[in-house]
């Protein structure tokens, strides 16, 4: 797909938009929205998005800049799991601090929010402890969200421990949503301004873009992204009414602004922001240089939430009511799955074969398919067509010979008690990864893999979890009929 967003100008002038905000204040809390790492939904509703575009901001920024994360109680207790990683917000956390450690960024520490008891969370102080990170625990504010009196003051945020920070602007993140992020700034507000430091807010959250328009398909595919929160984007009335512009911005950041305004006032003594638009930071609007191209990605992306809100549905992870809402969005724009070419190649193909078939778009256009044999899955079958397409190698040359697959397939048959022995996706890597050492044709086809990075593909039953991993760690983007 056409390149759509410039990353190098957002960088550039993205930064300089924070900066701006810094020199409002004698310090900042920046509340850091979304992932910090590997934000691949929006390099795909923005081709030319680099999926670690906040980390190389935070880079630019290290030397003024420092890292506060938080992590709420009840996530702890729960064991919630990050879908898209598979593990729990408390090993996400470890992981993000590990990583920013390397890039030489600081952490100052890590705050636990909604603290009431529960005894899961010493095993997290440890954790932090060994690391040599601070721990600070929160409990859930009293008179919160109604109370402005009994929340700004001594009984309020005052019983919270202060936080010493050092630089200019302080950056407070999270594992996940819902984690205490806005309660950790505002607390550290209210301690500041105590000891007569001019301390600020601002927020940064790559979506919805304010300045594009409320049906715009980068911001539709926002909404479908987070359905089954119900998140419902909408001009900002406080904007309009003080400016006399729309800007986008969604209902939960809406319906807070006016406590927000009100504690932000009662900390401060003035009026800082007159709408929650006011108080973001957002220049992705800037940095569009293709809108067509990235309406186009933008609608393939709610068309793939669409058929992974159907899986769900199909598996009991999600309501009826967050594949509805999805269907509406995309009746509002015209789409349908149809709009996805490679469904239509893979459900004639499934016709045809009556067996599984996964599709593929290449990026030259063409559409390669591969159905599931004795020795192969569905993916692998696809997965080594599409490599001997884009190389060039004859259909009729194996990848893989029949004796080579049989050997590992009876070894499966002999070491697993699985009703189904062909090959996965992963193990089929492995297998050429072997016999590249020994066979430049493999070798050759293996250094093309990166180039299927992007591909559209759809299958036409669930994948295995492992599977999936695999092709998401390949970047292909991958939907499924919601048929077991």
């Amino acid at each position: 797909m056409k390149q759509g967003f410039d990353s190098e100008k957002y960088l550039k002038i993205q930064s300089e938009k924070i900066e701006e905000r810094i020199n409002m204040f004698d310090k900042l809390y920046l509340e850091f929205g979304g992932k910090i790492f590997d934000d691949y939904h929006a390099s795909r509703v923005l081709p030319g998005f680099m999926p670690d575009a906040k980390i190389k901001l935070l880079e630019k920024l290290k030397d003024i800049s420092e890292v506060i994360f938080c992590i709420s109680a009840s996530d702890i207790e729960k064991s919630k799991i990050r879908a898209d990683y598979g593990i729990s917000y408390e090993l996400e956390l470890i992981r993000l601090i590990e990583n920013l450690q390397n890039l030489g960024i600081s952490i100052n520490s890590v705050v636990i929010t909604l603290y009431e008891g529960q005894e899961s969370v010493e095993h997290l102080k440890k954790l932090l402890k060994q690391r040599k990170v601070k721990t600070y625990i929160h409990n859930p504010t009293k008179g919160y969200p109604n109370d402005i009196e009994l929340i700004v003051s001594e009984n309020g945020y005052g019983k919270n421990p202060y936080i010493e920070t050092t630089k200019k602007l302080v950056v407070i993140t999270a594992p996940g949503p819902n984690s205490g992020k806005l309660g950790t700034c505002l607390s550290q507000l209210y301690h500041e301004n105590k000891r007569g430091v001019k301390a600020g807010y601002a927020k940064f959250e790559t979506f919805p873009v304010w300045n594009l328009n409320l049906m715009h398909p980068v911001n539709i595919a926002y909404e479908a992204a987070t359905a089954d929160l119900g998140d419902v984007n909408m001009i900002d009335s406080f904007h309009l009414e003080a400016y006399g512009e729309n800007a986008v911005n969604y209902n939960r950041d809406l319906s807070t602004f006016p406590i927000l305004k009100n504690i932000l006032q009662k900390i401060t003594g003035k009026e800082i922001y007159k709408s929650p638009t006011d108080m973001g930071v957002n220049m992705i609007k800037e940095c569009i240089i293709d809108d067509n191209s990235v309406k186009e990605a933008a609608e393939m992306e709610i068309i793939r939430r669409y058929y992974s809100a159907l899986c769900e549905y199909k598996q009991g992870l999600c309501s009826k009511e967050v594949v509805e809402r999805i269907e509406l969005m995309m009746n509002k724009l015209g789409l349908s799955i149809n709009n996805r070419k490679v469904v239509s190649y893979a459900l004639e193909k499934e016709k045809k074969e009556k067996r599984n078939v996964v599709a593929i778009e290449l990026p030259n256009g063409k559409i390669i398919t591969g159905k599931e044999t004795e020795l192969l899955s569905s993916a692998s079958t696809m997965f080594i067509n599409a490599l001997k397409e884009i190389t060039n190698i004859p259909d009729e040359v194996y990848l893989l010979s029949p004796t080579m697959l049989e050997a590992i397939f009876k070894t499966k048959q002999n070491t697993s008690y699985r009703t189904s022995y062909s090959l996965n996706i992963q193990e089929v890597l492995i297998a050429l990864s072997i016999c590249a050492t020994t066979n430049p044709i493999i070798e050759k086809a293996i250094s093309k893999i990166d180039d299927l990075r992007g591909c559209e593909a759809h299958s036409t039953c669930i994948m295995e979890q492992s599977e999936l991993n695999v092709i998401k760690n390949l970047g292909i983007n991958l939907t499924c009929e919601p048929t077991m």
